[in-house]
């Protein structure tokens, strides 16, 4: 059967199921954010919330899954929404209806969903970025034995970044490849540390450990716990919504975006970070998690254990590999550890490569339609990449990474952190009510995929929004402070949308996403 060709200035369709699922999968990378967000997580109010880290993630999860469906519903009914994903399915949804004032309601729908969501696609590769700057020093520390200066650990992030710019450049078809590659390694990795760690706990009980027992890990302690660890929590289950970003791209898009949209979500989140964040709680302990805070004038050192350590310690499992493979394996803690930092620094590439590809779709769309600069429309004429946004977006990537990384402390990360997220709560509740819209009126409309589930989905989003506005007035100290800068961030970015929807030079000319989009994509054999 021969390939689907595009027309010109068009992307080629070509994405297979695989392909799509995936590349998803790649955004939701396993084992990779156990690795960089343990310390968050860990750190959050000063370690009070980190019982209830699991517990969180699987709120995170439900939520998730919840606003996948939704998505997956909204693509099966709009085929064509292309590269807009969300941007596309709020006009349309408001364009299907019969009355005239929910029509013009459309281009103002689809602005604000446009327009927030790319605090999450602009964010979001921007924090890897600052992860990979970060793990590049600790890599460097435990192979050279001394600390990398900013200067060097900043010029690996700008670099690495560039790298994963390059390859967005070319094309998906080599992202794909790249995907898989990286999904088979952190998952066979993923597998053996939680085991590791589940039989260092299992062959050790006498020893002191942050949770009781297994049930302590699963069982929530708090219910405003769990929604403040959720909130960071979302960080590694985004992506399955990417999936829709990718139809234009799509041999098959009325059949293979929901599935891989669900897929991505059940193998990453749902198999492999449960399964890996119950062994890092569950091992989690006085000799398996520590760290030491260097003397500081007159406060003498302190030598910090469990979740205090893992908040402290810039690269928590590391040590937890380390402190477990010294015992268990024969002193190799340093080698083990090594080679796990290095399989996530690999998935953080993917991982970055895929939030180039996926984070420059929607903004294409918009600039196509005229509601964006016009050199972030521009379509590569030999790669069929919209590289005029991946090369803003790299730019964008490296700046915000390197101030996520050098110099490095928690809370630079975690106010970028933060706002990505807000941004993704805001963008996720609204699909969920786009969803509730698009079949509030059709015929095939049904009581619990149309209703209920979108329903408590943006219900969900909207408690997570809460969650972050009640983190910044009651955590105090720099827990509240990166709450209220990441605020901030969202604020002046709703600001700058207003003031460019405004002056846009084009505005006059916008058109309708629905009016003539054909669905373009790149060609991938997978």
């Amino acid at each position: 059967m021969a390939e689907p060709t595009a027309a010109a200035g068009e992307m080629k369709r070509s994405l297979t199921l695989t392909g799509i699922t995936v590349n998803a999968m790649a955004l939701i990378a396993p084992g990779a954010f156990l690795w960089t967000t343990f310390q968050i997580q860990a750190s959050q109010k000063g370690g009070k919330t980190a019982p209830d880290m699991w517990t969180g993630l699987l709120f995170a999860l439900v939520l998730a899954l919840l606003t996948a469906y939704s998505y997956s519903e909204l693509a099966r009914i709009y085929p064509d929404a292309g590269t807009g994903s969300s941007y596309y399915f709020a006009e349309a949804a408001l364009l299907d209806k019969e009355k005239p004032e929910h029509q013009k309601m459309a281009r103002v729908a689809k602005l604000t969903v446009g327009w927030i969501s790319h605090l999450y696609y602009w964010l979001y590769p921007a924090i890897m970025v600052g992860f990979m700057g970060i793990l590049f020093g600790y890599i460097y520390l435990a192979a050279f034995h001394h600390t990398l200066t900013y200067i060097p650990q900043a010029a690996a992030a700008v670099v690495l970044a560039v790298i994963c710019g390059y390859i967005a450049y070319r094309g998906v078809s080599g992202s794909t490849m790249t995907a898989i590659v990286i999904n088979v390694i952190q998952i066979t990795c993923l597998v053996l540390v939680g085991f590791l760690f589940i039989a260092y706990r299992l062959g050790h009980g006498h020893e002191a450990y942050s949770l009781a027992n297994a049930g302590a890990v699963v069982i929530p302690h708090s219910f405003i716990n769990v929604i403040y660890q959720s909130t960071i929590a979302i960080l590694l289950l985004v992506g399955f919504e990417s999936v829709t970003a990718l139809g234009a791209e799509a041999i098959r898009p009325e059949k293979d975006i929901k599935s891989g949209i669900l897929l991505s979500l059940i193998i990453q989140g749902g198999i492999c970070y449960l399964f890996e964040y119950f062994a890092a709680n569950f091992a989690n302990g006085a000799k398996t998690a520590t760290f030491t805070v260097a003397a500081a004038g007159s406060t003498p050192a302190q030598h910090l254990t469990g979740y205090a350590a893992s908040g402290a310690d810039p690269a928590p499992i590391g040590t937890m590999i380390t402190n477990v493979a010294n015992t268990t394996l024969g002193n190799t803690g340093t080698t083990v550890s090594l080679i796990v930092a290095a399989t996530v620094l690999i998935a953080l590439l993917g991982t970055t490569l895929a939030c180039l590809n996926t984070g420059v779709r929607v903004t294409y769309a918009m600039a196509k339609d005229k509601e964006m600069p016009g050199i972030l429309g521009l379509l590569h004429g030999k790669f069929a990449t919209p590289h005029g946004g991946i090369i803003v977006l790299t730019i964008l990537s490296a700046a915000i990474g390197v101030y996520c990384a050098t110099p490095y402390n928690v809370d630079n990360i975690t106010q970028i952190t933060l706002a990505s997220n807000t941004g993704t709560f805001l963008v996720y509740g609204m699909s969920c009510i786009i969803a509730l819209v698009a079949f509030a009126s059709r015929h095939d409309r049904h009581a619990i995929k149309h209703l209920a589930i979108p329903g408590l989905g943006a219900l969900m989003n909207i408690a997570e929004l809460c969650g972050v506005v009640y983190l910044a007035v009651t955590a105090g100290g720099a827990g509240s402070k990166d709450a209220y800068k990441a605020l901030a961030i969202v604020g002046v970015w709703c600001v700058i949308g207003v003031v460019w929807v405004a002056i846009n030079p084009n505005k006059g000319r916008a058109k309708t996403v629905t009016a003539d989009r054909k669905g373009p994509g790149v060609v991938v054999s997978v």
